[in-house]
């Protein structure tokens, strides 16, 4: 399986190196979050900074993405991902890299996953492997005028006891603040419940 992976993200890679040009785009930027809260889990500790930098043409998108937190207890993560959009239909695989060797095979984890998006709602449905991982997580989201809520569902590392159950349920919301005449500063934030772990998180955090 693993194998398999690594082949679909190198052919995906390569394919979208070799697409035409047309509107392709680079952007690079950093979120800085309050604490970083993925899947109904908190990874480290302080605030989080969360780099990225994406290659984009027409459908096509491949990226490399961070995660490094302040304090000594740090939640490390480096991915890399390449994906095609369809429309309402979106499919990305990610390389997950938590630390250690990069070279190792061991050290990195496989993600493809699907996505859909009809209108305000959206699902997501992924699949990760690696060494001693084998995790389903499933998502569903609906966006209204100011707020967005979703629920989440995992096995394995998602929950307490490694069943599949709930282990995400949350709101967020998003604003700019002006702070000039030609500049706007995005800010979200979200309140997260973990119902397998019993964690309970608040986030809030800013894009540059």
């Amino acid at each position: 399986m693993k194998k398999t992976l690594i082949l679909i993200f190198v052919l995906a890679t390569t394919f979208a190196f070799n697409v035409q040009a047309q509107d392709s785009s680079f952007d690079t930027g950093v979120d800085i979050y309050s604490s970083y809260i993925w899947r109904g889990a908190k990874f480290g500790s302080g605030p989080a900074f969360q780099p990225y930098v994406e290659y984009s043409t027409g459908g096509f998108a491949l990226g490399a993405w961070g995660s490094v937190s302040s304090s000594t207890d740090e939640g490390y993560e480096m991915d890399l991902y390449t994906g095609y959009d369809f429309g309402p239909v979106s499919i990305t695989v990610t390389d997950y890299y938590f630390g250690g060797d990069w070279t190792d095979g061991d050290m990195h984890y496989f993600e493809p996953s699907l996505g859909l998006a009809l209108g305000d709602f959206g699902f997501t449905a992924a699949y990760m492997t690696g060494d001693g991982v084998d995790d389903t997580y499933l998502e569903a989201s609906y966006s209204f005028s100011s707020l967005d809520v979703f629920v989440g569902a995992g096995d394995g590392q998602y929950t307490v006891d490694g069943d599949f159950t709930v282990c995400n349920v949350g709101v967020g919301t998003s604003k700019e603040v002006k702070l000039t005449d030609s500049f706007s500063l995005p800010v979200s934030g979200s309140v997260i419940l973990n119902p397998s772990t019993g964690g309970f998180f608040i986030t809030v955090g800013i894009s540059l």
